[in-house]
């Protein structure tokens, strides 16, 4: 008999990758005086720029990161506005992230990333994880970015009626509209936002217990 496919899917950044500690060293070796004040602006501006209308990934992190450095206060050139996405393979994974991966896919479940990302961007982050996912889509493959809707309704009409929870550390760019599609949600709150977690299936400080916590939500 078939085994029926069971999924389980992530945002990959600031879930499975620490892309704020990677951002703090990509901008302090650019000669950020301070670069967590320039990584928060960054993020404030990084939702305002793609809630415009559609740009590459590479693209949103130039025009945001121009527009931290503005609210800041550094003057061009002071750092490279291309310099996230230049170094975006250094980006580093979380420690838990591939025994946490690798305890799901021992357990029979099929891995996907939703991602607010480019394709060739994500393939460098792909390559790190070494665990190959089953499924994978980008921003650029919606030409949309999460909190937007478009991300989940491509990945259901992938996967049919099967089984799917979505994990992620981000509040507002997945864990709400993983609520608006009915599916079960994962937080994985690294950041400690304050944000509602009632609207989450589960909250977790880390993907440490995520193997055993998906055993309970997906029986």
């Amino acid at each position: 008999m078939e085994r029926r496919e069971r999924w389980i899917s992530f945002d990959c950044f600031g879930t499975l990758v620490d892309w704020n500690g990677g951002f703090r060293a990509i901008l302090a070796r650019a000669g950020a005086p301070q670069p967590q004040k320039l990584v928060d602006a960054f993020h404030r501006a990084e939702r305002a720029v793609e809630a415009e209308r559609y740009r590459s990934y590479r693209e949103v992190t130039r025009l945001a990161l121009e527009r931290a450095m503005a609210e800041v206060g550094l003057q061009q050139p002071a750092l490279r506005i291309s310099a996230l996405a230049d170094e975006w393979a250094t980006l580093p994974l979380y420690d838990d992230t591939v025994p946490a991966l690798q305890a799901l896919r021992d357990d029979g479940w099929s891995l996907a990333v939703l991602t607010n990302c480019d394709v060739d961007l994500f393939a460098q982050t792909a390559a790190a994880l070494g665990i190959a996912l089953d499924r994978v889509v980008t921003a650029e493959d919606v030409r949309s970015y999460k909190p937007a809707l478009a991300h989940f309704h491509r990945f259901r009409e992938t996967i049919g009626s099967a089984p799917w929870a979505h994990v992620a550390c981000s509040w507002f760019h997945d864990i709400v509209p993983a609520r608006a599609v009915g599916i079960p949600r994962i937080w994985i709150d690294r950041d400690h936002t304050g944000d509602d977690p009632a609207i989450a299936t589960r909250v977790l400080p880390s993907l440490e217990d995520l193997p055993a916590v998906v055993r309970l939500v997906m029986r």
